[in-house]
């Protein structure tokens, strides 16, 4: 029997099993996806080994960039971005791709409107590169907002979010685990209190279906919106390609 799986580390928010778990049900398709939850990617050749009759694999936090040194094969968007969070797995040969891009724009555009130009984007990994693909590709001025101190173009801290820059940026998107099960009550550090009904928060982040970070925004009156249907896109792309 085929087998389909998702690697990262922690799994526990993860909706992905039941997602597949249900459509294979649904289609009579004879597979199985499991969470193989490795807290090093140094664990993923072993992993291949272990389990040889893995056809594909989702890649979620934190291994989305690092994993791409372990492909034999890598599409022009993983290229481009430097992320992956779909990989193919023919005949030994592991291949990696990303639907992370899909899956935000068609689930991110729609509740665009003319005055959201410009973007804040929270985090600097895997998925905050996909965010960024998708901004420049629609035209959105972007930057990334870290942790830490950087020398990378177009980021700044947290703490130099002020009041005129959140005027200015009106997208603000959560590419972090902030906010995520079992950490509910965390949220990105910034200045909601300069969040107006002029803004737009997307966060990446589904489970659970209304992060603090969404309900900060949802009191200052903003457009929000979470990463269920990204996902669901997502999932549907990585099954294409699993089965091309």
């Amino acid at each position: 029997m085929n087998m389909y799986g998702l690697i990262g580390f922690p799994l526990s928010h993860s909706y992905s099993v039941k997602y597949f778990t249900d459509f294979f049900t649904r289609e009579n398709i004879p597979a199985v996806f499991k969470n193989f939850p490795i807290e090093n990617i140094d664990l993923f050749p072993e992993l291949l080994k272990e389990n040889p009759s893995l056809k594909g694999l989702a890649v979620t936090i934190p291994f989305k960039k690092s994993i791409i040194p372990y492909l034999e094969k890598i599409s022009p968007v993983v290229e481009a971005t430097g992320a992956c969070n779909c990989i193919q797995i023919r005949d030994g040969i592991c291949t990696g791709f990303n639907t992370d891009i899909i899956g935000f724009e068609k689930s991110f555009m729609p509740a665009l409107l003319p005055a959201d130009t410009h973007a804040l984007i929270l985090g600097t990994g895997g998925a905050a590169a996909s965010a960024a693909f998708v901004c420049k590709k629609n035209k959105k001025d972007f930057l990334f907002v870290s942790g830490k101190k950087t020398k990378a173009a177009n980021t700044i801290l947290y703490e130099e979010i002020d009041e005129k820059m959140m005027q200015q940026y009106s997208i603000i998107i959560n590419a972090t685990p902030a906010g995520q099960f079992p950490d509910e009550n965390t949220a990105p550090n910034i200045p909601y209190n300069y969040i107006t009904q002029k803004h737009y928060l997307f966060d990446m982040v589904y489970n659970p279906e209304e992060t603090q970070f969404l309900k900060n925004g949802s009191k200052q009156g903003a457009r929000i919106k979470n990463g269920l249907q990204m996902l669901e896109i997502q999932a549907i792309e990585n099954w294409k390609i699993w089965n091309q």
